[in-house]
């Protein structure tokens, strides 16, 4: 249970942090946006909200699996910015080609987590009684 709590810290902290950044700093964000997609300003700030508001709904365990859902979602959908940089490295020079490249299998381990996290204790119990029958 202890190891369960570390891990949705981790997430807390990863979407708090990074969703406060959408806000702070959103023409960082807007550069790994592809620039074909439209509406890239509104994208980095409605991401920054979902993050913060997935961060926050991380909480409460009540609300802790739809949170968990909501950031795997959302971690899907940003991965075209993190495909985008790799591919564009040339862009970014300030960020190294090798953690650029370590990010999509770094974003799976991230996707793990979150989903190992926020998934409740009510699971489990259903899960281990669904399957001793």
């Amino acid at each position: 249970m202890m190891i369960k709590k570390c891990g949705i810290s981790v997430v807390f902290i990863w979407f708090l942090i990074g969703g406060i950044g959408h806000f702070v700093a959103p023409d960082f964000f807007l550069q790994i946006i592809p620039p074909n997609l439209p509406f890239r300003l509104q994208a980095v700030y409605i991401s920054g909200f979902f993050e913060i508001a997935g961060a926050c709904g991380l909480i409460a365990m009540r609300s802790r699996r739809a949170a968990g859902i909501g950031l795997f979602l959302l971690t899907i959908a940003v991965t075209p910015a993190n495909v985008y940089m790799w591919q564009n490295s040339q862009l970014f020079p300030s960020v190294s080609p090798t953690l650029l490249a370590l990010r999509l299998p770094l974003q799976l381990i991230l996707l793990a987590l979150i989903w190992w996290s926020t998934k409740t204790e009510r699971h489990y119990s259903y899960n281990k009684n669904h399957q001793s029958r």
